[in-house]
């Protein structure tokens, strides 16, 4: 194990031993669902910066991995869905965290009458080399887990990821980017780096990775303000801003064209006709907003026409686009 990973165990081996509230902050609120308890040590040891379960994906019962699963928070509200034995496969590489996980989902199964401790397959794993067979998931997950690696070790857990899931099938993920560039001093800082801190990329290379790989859609459905870097409490010459991202990215064929990338960009067509067609399959209905995936919204935006509206990215972004 190198030496970024053992710092990366054992700040997490702590972690599980005595939860820490504030190492992580997640920027999506907790999931309130009906006849569904969360366990007071489970939210404590949520060290995710986001959230990756979505009920839109979680539909035709559905085999769900999810990859560093902390103290279970998300594997127990996946379960919510999916409601089968070993519906949820949870890896996990440090063997406190699973002791932890497996105690608050006994906790779980006393609080809600729902849940059957089985819905969980608990396993020892690594994100590196996932001990599934290929395309054996329909979803992957993973939350404020893969910034740690270092861009080799990332394209290997992403790469992972893709060979597990199945054709059609959906990595959802949830991590910090940052568009400054990390300071090597700090970014080569193991222990900010485990926690979450430093290892931050920007968005466009972290999609980039992604499409690399084959995935044919990319879904930027949220991003937001995160975590500060800054001088006097760590060791960098300017403030530097850390977001967190929550991305879904489907292993669709990709497009002759190349992948569609949804980033929260809107087409309106005003013009004096009730549509416009573009005549590459995508059709504008007079004054009705129309997300639409960056590649489209460029070239609807490089037609020069006064009658369509265009917007920039919001990076937010919940389906009904173009493709």
């Amino acid at each position: 194990m190198t030496q970024y990973l053992t710092v990366t165990h054992d700040v997490y081996k702590e972690a599980a031993e005595n939860p820490q509230e504030g190492l992580c902050c997640t920027t999506t609120p907790i999931w309130q669902l009906p006849g569904l308890t969360i366990p007071q040590r489970m939210l404590e040891m949520n060290y995710g910066c986001g959230s990756t379960v979505n009920p839109r994906d979680l539909v035709n019962n559905p085999t769900i991995l999810y990859v560093g699963v902390g103290g279970g928070m998300e594997v127990l509200q996946f379960s919510y869905f999916s409601r089968k034995t070993a519906g949820v496969i949870g890896l996990d590489v440090v063997d406190e965290m699973l002791t932890a996980c497996t105690e608050n989902l006994g906790e779980a199964e006393k609080s809600n009458d729902w849940f059957q401790r089985d819905f969980v397959d608990l396993r020892k794993g690594d994100a590196l080399n996932l001990p599934l067979e290929d395309e054996s998931v329909d979803i992957a997950a993973q939350n404020c887990l893969f910034n740690i690696f270092h861009d080799n070790d990332l394209k290997r857990a992403l790469a992972e990821m893709y060979r597990v899931l199945r054709p059609r099938g959906k990595l959802v993920l949830s991590d910090p980017v940052c568009d400054t560039d990390m300071p090597e001093n700090v970014r080569n800082d193991d222990r900010l780096r485990a926690m979450c801190l430093t290892g931050a990329i920007p968005l466009q290379a972290y999609i980039k990775r992604l499409t690399d790989l084959g995935f044919g859609t990319i879904e930027v459905r949220a991003k937001r303000p995160y975590r500060l870097l800054t001088p006097g409490h760590y060791d960098v010459e300017q403030l530097i801003a850390v977001e967190s991202v929550e991305i879904c990215a489907i292993k669709d064929p990709m497009p002759n064209d190349g992948p569609c990338v949804f980033t929260g960009r809107t087409a309106i067509y005003y013009g004096d006709e009730p549509l416009f067609d573009d005549g590459k399959g995508h059709t504008l209905a007079l004054n009705q907003p129309l997300a639409v995936c960056d590649k489209t919204a460029n070239a609807l935006f490089s037609l020069g026409r006064d009658d369509i509206y265009v917007s920039d990215s919001t990076y937010f972004y919940d389906g009904g686009g173009c493709c």
